[in-house]
């Protein structure tokens, strides 16, 4: 039956684009608070996210999730986990190109204005949100591995032995004594099972030895990437939650108490594993002061949150990215899916919110260069909020775009799916962190004074934004009830951080659109509900990604 099988208006594969250089709106906010160098460099990490051989890596790596070997063949605990090979490729490519610790070091060696180092956090935000596009679930160790440095710096003779082994540009998989290895890795162990976000309820204890280390009981409910060199872990003393560096083998060659129990079996990041681990007498060394562990290991928690916006804004990116590819290349009721005015709509929709995404989380990155630590606690997690909450909606309707098709494991569109929620719930679901936003704004004057310059820079260029500030100023003003109002007010937050972000720089027509749409309109409840008169299809041409 061979007549019946030729196969018509079907899209081709999608392979050969660049999502980095290829995508305006990345490209433009790395130039906007870098430099045209900084996006050079990362024209090879382009070339290679967006090849055939990377979606092969990517498909293989989450289609063949990690293994857990609690012991070898002779009975001995050995708490080893195995992944694919193409999961360790996929390591290799982020940690060679800088997006793993590089960038603290990178930025302490910029001590010339034109240096290269003085965009570091740029580059490597700009580089991430542009290969995690390839799979999302390597993410988490490439993302954990940059937010500990901050936070082991506030004790420095542990900096002194792990920082230049985490901010190398060297991927070495296996146990072994971290201060022999070019390159290490790490992980974080925060939460405990009776307790999960309520971190002060953790029960593990530790106690002091002689030798100024601690032994650490207990259990941790989440340990992310439990083969990596060094986590960041809480436990009790006397004086209340405690953070501690607890590394898999210790400074002697022998390997730390470190049983993984399980590993998690998780909607999606399945590439990743996800693990509970039990302490018995396990050393660790402690960070910061006794008693003051979660201020410690929030500087972590503070890098991670960047990364979960920039990891739900290649998720809503690699979305857009297929449903326009394939748009462009599929016909029904004779003319172009691109074409036809709803669709148009769709695309248009979903282009708005990739970009919006896009500036925010390269605007956090450019804060953490400028080191505007005000700007950053309350806006990074009004964005965390936002970007991650619209990530699975935005998911949804690109997959609506390829119908069926998209519905099918093959399109890639489910395992993005499965992927959307994630970033919401990491390091702090929508309650937690739109909580935290309250707790930003009542803490630091300062916080809350530095996101309201940054609006003002675009007061009086719409009346939609103007009149959407003045909303928010009006929900922060009224105190009453103000914790069950908590999600509105982070989400206005956002918004307006991205209207102000869109209107300065975008092109007019997207700028337009999004105040029309999500400061004028409906918030983008349902996407493709633009007003008649929107630029969709510049909006849609602006958001394409060309394939060689």
């Amino acid at each position: 039956m061979p007549a019946t099988h030729q196969v018509t208006n079907q899209v081709p594969p999608l392979v050969g684009h660049d999502p980095i250089g290829g995508d305006a709106a990345l490209a433009e906010a790395c130039l906007r608070h870098a430099d045209a160098a900084t996006l050079e460099s990362l024209g090879e990490l382009g070339r290679i996210a967006g090849s055939e051989e990377a979606r092969e890596w990517g498909r293989l790596a989450n289609e063949n999730p990690p293994r857990l070997r609690t012991h070898d063949r002779y009975g001995h605990r050995i708490d080893e986990v195995e992944f694919h090979p193409h999961w360790h490729d996929l390591m290799r490519t982020a940690v060679e190109n800088g997006l793993a610790g590089a960038p603290w070091a990178d930025a302490q060696q910029a001590t010339h204005p034109t240096a290269p180092g003085r965009h570091a956090h740029v580059r490597r935000a700009v580089g991430y949100l542009g290969w995690t596009q390839v799979e999302m679930g390597h993410g988490c160790p490439v993302t954990m591995t940059y937010a500990v440095v901050p936070a082991l710096r506030r004790a420095p003779e542990l900096a002194a032995r792990y920082e230049a082994g985490l901010t190398a540009r060297a991927y070495q998989f296996g146990l072994a004594e971290p201060t022999g290895k070019a390159g290490l890795v790490a992980g974080m162990g925060m939460t405990e099972k009776q307790g999960g976000s309520d971190v002060r309820a953790n029960a593990t204890r530790a106690v002091a030895r002689a030798d100024g280390s601690y032994a650490l009981t207990g259990h941790k409910w989440f340990t992310s990437a439990p083969m990596s060199d060094l986590f960041l872990v809480l436990a009790q003393l006397d004086e209340g939650v405690s953070c501690f560096a607890v590394p898999r083998v210790l400074p002697d060659g022998d390997r730390n108490v470190f049983h993984v129990q399980r590993l998690k079996d998780k909607l999606g990041d399945r590439s990743n594993a996800s693990s509970e681990v039990e302490f018995e007498g396990t050393t660790g060394w402690l960070v910061g002061e006794p008693g003051r562990g979660v201020p410690a290991i929030i500087e972590m928690v503070n890098m991670t949150r960047i990364d979960c916006v920039l990891g739900s804004a290649a998720t809503i990116r690699a979305a857009l990215t297929q449903a326009i590819h394939h748009a462009r290349h599929r016909s029904a009721f004779g003319a172009r899916l691109v074409d036809q005015p709803l669709m148009q709509n769709v695309l248009a929709d979903l282009a708005l919110e990739s970009e919006a995404a896009t500036a925010l989380a390269i605007r956090l990155a450019a804060a953490v260069d400028a080191g505007e630590a005000a700007f950053l606690r309350l806006a990074g997690a009004a964005a965390k909020y936002w970007v991650c909450k619209r990530s699975p909606g935005v998911v949804a309707e690109a997959m609506e775009v390829l119908g069926g098709n998209g519905y099918v494991e093959d399109s890639g569109l489910p395992r993005l799916y499965r992927q959307a929620p994630l970033n919401s719930i990491w390091e702090g679901s929508g309650n937690v962190i739109a909580l935290d936003v309250l707790r930003a704004l009542e803490r630091s004057g300062e916080s809350l004074a530095a996101v309201t310059a940054e609006l003002e820079l675009a007061r009086g260029a719409d009346r939609r934004f103007d009149d959407a500030v003045e909303r928010l100023s009006a929900e922060l003003g009224n105190r009453e009830g103000l914790p069950f109002r908590a999600r509105r007010v982070a989400g206005q937050l956002a918004t307006c951080l991205q209207g102000s972000l869109l209107l300065r720089h975008a092109p007019a027509e997207v700028a337009e659109a999004f105040c029309a749409s999500r400061l004028g309109g409906d918030g983008g409840a349902v996407l493709g509900t633009l007003p008649a008169g929107a630029g969709v299809a510049r909006i849609v041409e602006r958001a394409g990604v060309a394939t060689r």
